[in-house]
Protein backbone atom coordinates (compact mmCIF):
# COMPACT_ATOMS: atom_id res chain seq x y z
CA UNK A 1 0.00 0.00 0.00
CA UNK A 2 2.87 2.41 0.78
CA UNK A 3 4.30 1.87 -2.71
CA UNK A 4 0.93 2.67 -4.32
CA UNK A 5 0.76 5.89 -2.27
CA UNK A 6 4.33 6.80 -3.25
CA UNK A 7 3.50 6.33 -6.95
CA UNK A 8 0.35 8.45 -6.60
CA UNK A 9 2.38 11.18 -4.88
CA UNK A 10 5.06 11.08 -7.59
CA UNK A 11 2.43 11.25 -10.37
CA UNK A 12 0.70 14.22 -8.70
CA UNK A 13 4.06 15.98 -8.42
CA UNK A 14 4.82 15.29 -12.09
CA UNK A 15 1.41 16.64 -13.16
CA UNK A 16 2.04 19.85 -11.19
CA UNK A 17 5.53 20.01 -12.67
CA UNK A 18 4.29 19.82 -16.29
CA UNK A 19 1.69 22.52 -15.60
CA UNK A 20 4.38 24.74 -14.04
CA UNK A 21 6.74 24.14 -17.00
CA UNK A 22 4.03 25.17 -19.46
CA UNK A 23 3.46 28.37 -17.40
CA UNK A 24 7.27 28.93 -17.41
CA UNK A 25 7.27 28.72 -13.60
CA UNK A 26 10.75 27.24 -13.68
CA UNK A 27 11.47 27.64 -9.96
CA UNK A 28 8.48 25.42 -9.10
CA UNK A 29 9.74 22.74 -11.49
CA UNK A 30 13.31 22.96 -10.16
CA UNK A 31 11.91 22.61 -6.64
CA UNK A 32 10.82 19.07 -7.56
CA UNK A 33 14.39 18.08 -8.43
CA UNK A 34 17.20 16.55 -6.42
CA UNK A 35 20.19 18.93 -6.02
CA UNK A 36 22.27 16.69 -8.31
CA UNK A 37 19.54 16.07 -10.88
CA UNK A 38 20.66 14.47 -14.17
CA UNK A 39 18.58 16.00 -16.99
CA UNK A 40 18.57 15.53 -20.78
CA UNK A 41 19.42 18.50 -22.97
CA UNK A 42 16.83 17.84 -25.67
CA UNK A 43 17.71 21.00 -27.58
CA UNK A 44 21.51 20.81 -27.84
CA UNK A 45 22.18 17.17 -27.02
CA UNK A 46 23.91 15.60 -24.06
CA UNK A 47 22.89 16.05 -20.42
CA UNK A 48 22.95 18.77 -17.79
CA UNK A 49 23.76 18.06 -14.14
CA UNK A 50 22.37 19.95 -11.16
CA UNK A 51 19.53 22.39 -10.64
CA UNK A 52 21.44 25.48 -11.77
CA UNK A 53 22.47 23.77 -15.03
CA UNK A 54 18.82 22.82 -15.72
CA UNK A 55 17.72 26.40 -14.99
CA UNK A 56 20.33 27.83 -17.40
CA UNK A 57 19.42 25.27 -20.09
CA UNK A 58 15.75 26.22 -19.88
CA UNK A 59 16.57 29.96 -19.97
CA UNK A 60 18.47 29.40 -23.25
CA UNK A 61 15.67 27.22 -24.60
CA UNK A 62 12.90 29.72 -23.79
CA UNK A 63 14.81 32.52 -25.52
CA UNK A 64 14.38 30.78 -28.89
CA UNK A 65 11.61 28.19 -28.48
CA UNK A 66 8.10 27.94 -27.06
CA UNK A 67 7.63 24.31 -25.95
CA UNK A 68 4.41 22.87 -24.53
CA UNK A 69 4.33 19.38 -23.03
CA UNK A 70 1.13 17.58 -22.05
CA UNK A 71 1.35 14.29 -20.14
CA UNK A 72 -1.13 11.76 -21.51
CA UNK A 73 -0.40 8.42 -19.80
CA UNK A 74 1.60 7.47 -16.69
CA UNK A 75 3.09 3.97 -16.30
CA UNK A 76 5.13 2.49 -13.45
CA UNK A 77 8.04 0.51 -14.92
CA UNK A 78 9.37 -2.72 -13.40
CA UNK A 79 12.47 -0.92 -12.08
CA UNK A 80 10.31 1.63 -10.23
CA UNK A 81 10.72 4.52 -12.66
CA UNK A 82 7.67 6.36 -13.98
CA UNK A 83 7.26 6.60 -17.76
CA UNK A 84 4.96 9.24 -19.21
CA UNK A 85 3.63 9.41 -22.76
CA UNK A 86 3.87 13.12 -23.56
CA UNK A 87 2.45 15.18 -26.41
CA UNK A 88 5.18 17.69 -27.21
CA UNK A 89 4.50 20.75 -29.34
CA UNK A 90 7.39 23.14 -29.94
CA UNK A 91 7.13 26.43 -31.80
CA UNK A 92 9.76 29.02 -32.53
CA UNK A 93 9.31 32.52 -31.11
CA UNK A 94 7.54 33.56 -34.32
CA UNK A 95 4.90 30.88 -33.78
CA UNK A 96 6.14 28.53 -36.52
CA UNK A 97 5.69 24.84 -35.66
CA UNK A 98 9.04 23.10 -35.10
CA UNK A 99 7.90 19.79 -33.57
CA UNK A 100 4.55 18.10 -32.89
CA UNK A 101 5.12 14.57 -31.63
CA UNK A 102 4.57 12.01 -28.94
CA UNK A 103 7.62 11.17 -26.83
CA UNK A 104 8.14 9.33 -23.58
CA UNK A 105 9.68 10.92 -20.51
CA UNK A 106 11.05 8.53 -17.89
CA UNK A 107 11.68 9.69 -14.32
CA UNK A 108 13.78 8.20 -11.55
CA UNK A 109 13.17 9.47 -8.02
CA UNK A 110 15.40 9.69 -4.96
CA UNK A 111 14.15 10.88 -1.60
CA UNK A 112 10.86 12.04 -3.13
CA UNK A 113 12.62 14.24 -5.71
CA UNK A 114 13.47 13.77 -9.38
CA UNK A 115 16.98 12.34 -9.65
CA UNK A 116 17.08 11.62 -13.39
CA UNK A 117 14.97 12.06 -16.50
CA UNK A 118 15.39 10.56 -19.93
CA UNK A 119 13.59 11.10 -23.21
CA UNK A 120 12.58 8.17 -25.40
CA UNK A 121 11.42 8.71 -29.00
Amino acid sequence: MAEVQAVATEIEMLQRMYAAFNRRDIESVIGSMHANVDWPNGMEGGRVLGKSAVREYWKRQFEILDPNVEPKKFTREADGRIAIDVHQVVRDKGGKLVVDQMVQHVYEFRGGLIQRMEIRS
